[in-house]
């Protein structure tokens, strides 16, 4: 589900789904995966729990637990994005990547011009599943784990050989980058 209304919940968990502006790839391009991570920490820091990423060259696919923090989890992904956003910008603006900037200037709408928008760095809106059944969310588990090998060429052969997933961490693999909380290990896992 496309949002451009909010969430209907403060809390639950869900499955998110952004991309960059035009399927750039600009986390592979500008190795900027450590800017997702840096969001997730702002996130635990607040409460919320991630159980399970995957970030591809051009989008990133995340289950989280949002708790009621008092903010409308629309803001609250949305402050994520725009904290990415202005870090991309940085590092595109570092390597003289005028062209791309450009572009992304040319793809901002005339209301967010007028509001001193400069790029387009994410399409506006993100998608979301409420997966407040064990079922869906360990169906979007597997989806994100999975997506590294079904992506189209495929990325790798095996999910635990993804670098910017969780899947080393449920799998069994050793390199375990960013740790999660395991959706199998909550205790509540409804949350409404």
């Amino acid at each position: 589900m496309s949002v451009r209304t909010r969430i209907p919940f403060q809390s639950g968990v869900f499955f998110i789904t952004f991309t960059c502006a035009d399927w750039l790839p600009l986390f592979k391009n500008l190795n900027s995966y450590d800017l997702v991570y840096k969001w997730f920490d702002v996130l635990k820091q607040a409460g919320h729990a991630i159980h399970a990423y995957v970030i591809m060259p051009n989008h990133l696919h995340v289950l989280i637990s949002f708790k009621n923090v008092g903010k409308p989890i629309n803001t609250i992904v949305g402050s994520g994005k725009r904290f990415m956003a202005y870090e991309l910008v940085k590092r595109l603006q570092a390597s003289e990547a005028f062209d791309i900037l450009h572009q992304m200037n040319l793809w901002v709408n005339a209301t967010d011009k007028k509001r001193n928008k400069k790029h387009e760095v994410f399409e506006p809106s993100f998608d979301w599943k409420d997966c407040s059944s064990i079922d869906m969310a360990i169906q979007k588990l597997d989806y994100i784990h999975m997506k590294p090998c079904c992506s189209k060429p495929p990325l790798v052969s095996d999910p635990i050989q993804y670098f910017y997933s969780s899947a080393n961490q449920y799998m069994g693999g050793n390199n375990i980058i960013y740790p999660v909380t395991n959706i199998m290990q909550m205790q509540d896992f409804d949350y409404r």
